[in-house]
């Protein structure tokens, strides 16, 4: 069994999509011969401070000499070159999805984190990514050489087709921590012109975000929806299967998402779904499978959501096409295979990249 130590900002048992990603691959590994160590970083990333790079610091210093390091990007887009330097190990980089490209932070921090990450990933020796698009986005517009870049989509776990709700009332679910890039704001803005249909929203998610989440309810007060809009916030795992299992519309109005884990457990369980184009999401989502909309456009959501509700055939149909997409998508163990063929080369001293 050979160790890899991945480095992981903040506290790994979060309910968001790229720490249950990295959840899976550090259970997975050992079946391909990759004992992944779990290693914390402060939880600050990527707003980390100098003590916040100085912890970093004493953290690698204290592992085994020859071990690989295999960084989520939460935190190595955010980590100085003298301090990824430093840490004189070889380091492959997870990148869920450029920092640089996150909503609600302003432009002059979004320069500033454009040239740390692509500085930062111009170190490391290989690059995973967990979409097609974002390989393509770091290729073109961070210069990592295409060659450096594996794509490692996230698995998909196989649960019983939705049921639905069973009522004249439709449920809506949606999926996705509290941030600006989720683009809850939008979501509500396209369903208060819809009072007129039978509905009902859940929106489940970590705050991530207070002033997001605040935001927010005072936008559904004003929209008098409270009692059709529910903040559920994270919930277990069981408790998000119920809600799965018991939805009538899959909706995510994300302004971009680097794959969107929410969509193919959506699919796998037969949901139709609307969802916007934001990032990797139209490629996840196939056609026929979903409706999709422009991100950021309310009045495109609105016309997407009201042709859904009001249209039974139409959901049978999609529900139908998402299943048997969501029936092809990769498992867990074939991500967890893919990132071990990755860092087969620096794991093994006789196979020199």
């Amino acid at each position: 069994m050979r160790d890899v130590a991945f480095l992981v900002p903040g506290d790994l048992s979060l309910p968001t999509g790229g720490y249950a990603y990295d959840r899976q691959v550090i259970r997975l590994l050992p079946a391909e011969g990759v004992k992944a160590m779990h290693v914390a970083l402060p939880g600050a990333f990527p707003n980390a401070t100098a003590a916040d790079f100085a912890d970093c610091a004493a953290i690698v210093a204290g592992l085994p000499a020859d071990c690989l390091l295999l960084i989520d990007g939460l935190a190595y887009g955010a980590m100085p070159v003298e301090l990824i330097r430093g840490f004189n190990r070889k380091v492959v980089a997870l990148c869920h999805h450029p920092l640089a490209l996150e909503n609600g932070i302003s432009a002059e921090r979004a320069r500033a984190l454009h040239l740390s990450e692509a500085a930062a990933l111009n170190l490391a020796e290989h690059v995973i990514v967990t979409s097609p698009l974002t390989g393509k986005i770091l290729a073109g517009e961070f210069a990592v050489p295409a060659e450096k870049i594996t794509v490692a989509e996230p698995g998909t776990a196989r649960k019983p087709r939705a049921r639905g709700s069973g009522s004249a009332e439709l449920r809506l679910l949606a999926v996705g921590s509290i941030v600006p890039r989720k683009g809850y704001a939008v979501l509500v803005e396209a369903l208060a012109g819809l009072a007129r249909r039978n509905w009902r929203l859940k929106i489940v998610g970590a705050v991530r975000s207070p002033e997001t989440e605040a935001a927010l309810r005072a936008q559904i007060a004003r929209a008098e929806l409270g009692e059709r809009i529910e903040l559920v916030g994270a919930v277990r795992e069981r408790d998000l299967d119920e809600f799965y299992e018991t939805a009538d519309l899959f909706v995510m109005a994300s302004l971009f998402e680097g794959y969107g884990m929410v969509l193919g457990e959506a699919m796998q369980r037969g949901l139709p779904i609307v969802t916007t184009t934001g990032g990797a999401a139209s490629e996840t989502v196939p056609e026929g499978a979903g409706l999709k909309v422009p991100p950021g456009d309310a009045g495109a959501l609105r016309a997407a959501l009201d042709r859904a509700l009001a249209d039974p055939q139409l959901r049978a149909d999609l529900g139908a096409a998402a299943h048997r997409a969501g029936e092809a998508l990769p498992r867990w163990e074939d991500t967890a295979r893919v990132i071990a063929r990755a860092l087969d080369p620096y794991l093994d001293p006789r196979k020199v990249p």
